[in-house]
């Protein structure tokens, strides 16, 4: 079950990474306005994802990968707070779904440490 939930885990940034690249327009939205180079931001953001996805599912770098994904989750969390203030300030029906990531972050920094442990997946 251990090793279920790390390729889940793995698989989902690899999902969210190759939207970066497919659907740039929507992270673009999210972008906090005073980060300068959005789109750029988007493309390194994706990259980052799928090579630390990648990290995560190796043994032998699955804990510098844990610590990059949490390292991102971080980083990125501007993002989901830009989301929520533009989704309360357009009236966006979907306000309710950013404003359940804001919390969701936190669990995902905490699957991600689960990571960081020797012998998670034993």
């Amino acid at each position: 079950m251990k090793q279920f939930f790390l390729y889940l885990m793995s698989a989902f940034f690899v999902f969210t990474g190759v939207m970066h690249f497919l659907t740039p327009k929507t992270f673009l939205g999210i972008m906090p306005k005073f980060l300068p180079y959005p789109l750029q931001l988007v493309y390194i953001s994706g990259a980052c994802e799928l090579l630390f996805a990648i990290l995560l599912v190796i043994p032998t770098t699955r804990y510098w990968g844990a610590w990059l994904i949490i390292l991102l989750l971080v980083v990125v969390f501007p993002a989901n707070i830009q989301m929520a203030v533009s989704f309360y300030r357009q009236q966006n029906p979907y306000l309710w779904l950013a404003l359940l990531r804001l919390p969701l972050q936190f669990v995902l920094i905490w699957w991600a440490w689960l990571y960081t442990r020797p012998n998670i997946t034993d």
